[in-house]
């Protein structure tokens, strides 16, 4: 099966609003995947931080999960919460926690202990000396352990199709579901590429949204 580039310029110029309605959705449901998975993972880290066995056990569950293959893992989702959506975000959220846990773990840990002293020698008490002090010292890092999770949870998206799940991945499976019909290439290959450019796109984001959110004093 042999590349007509002209013959996917057209494809696409047919399509074009689907590649967009697919995008938007891959996009949407990576970005509430993420947003659930930061309120899971900032706060679990935050507990469990500075207790060595709960961080530990915390870390190893969250790693656990990430070594599910991913049809594997949708495959189990799917009799519990059907097709669609739920199961889709249920999955990325729990492949974007490890990165995001442990980010915040070490990012809270290699706050140096003169200045958290200093700060409740000012009559701080420890929470807020973690809400106004640590987190904003480890929010590089976490924001790092979020742009890993989103590269990672923009690829298993794609998958997520299996389930019937929203996003690009739907051409991508088409595609291969079609093999040797006529469009089954730009099916797939519009799909792949999608998931590329969007994966770019949001890392760009990621590097200017950690510089902008970041104080002068702690960009490296």
């Amino acid at each position: 099966m042999n590349l007509d580039l002209n013959g996917l310029v057209t494809f696409w110029a047919r399509r074009w609003d689907d590649i967009l309605e697919l995008l938007g959705e891959h996009l949407t449901v990576v970005a509430l995947s993420l947003l659930i998975a930061m309120v899971i993972g900032v706060g679990v880290g935050t507990l469990v931080w500075n207790k060595p066995l709960p961080r530990s056990v915390v870390i190893a569950a969250a790693g656990v999960a990430l070594t599910i293959p991913s049809l594997a893992l949708l495959a189990l989702l799917l009799p519990i919460f059907g097709l669609g959506w739920i199961p889709t975000v249920i999955a990325l959220v729990m492949y974007s926690l490890l990165p995001i846990v442990r980010n915040t773990v070490v990012g809270l840990r290699e706050v140096p202990p003169a200045i958290m002293e200093s700060a409740l020698g000012m009559g701080m008490t420890p929470f807020t000396v973690l809400l106004r002090v640590q987190l904003p010292m480890a929010w590089p890092i976490i924001l790092t352990g979020v742009r890993v999770a989103a590269q990672l949870t923009i690829g298993v998206a794609a998958i997520a199709a299996y389930v019937a799940g929203p996003g690009l991945g739907q051409f991508i499976f088409q595609g291969l579901s079609s093999l040797g019909s006529k469009n089954a290439l730009n099916f797939a290959l519009t799909g792949t590429l999608g998931v590329v450019l969007l994966a770019l796109v949001v890392d760009a984001a990621f590097v200017a949204i950690t510089r902008l959110t970041t104080s002068r004093g702690l960009r490296a």
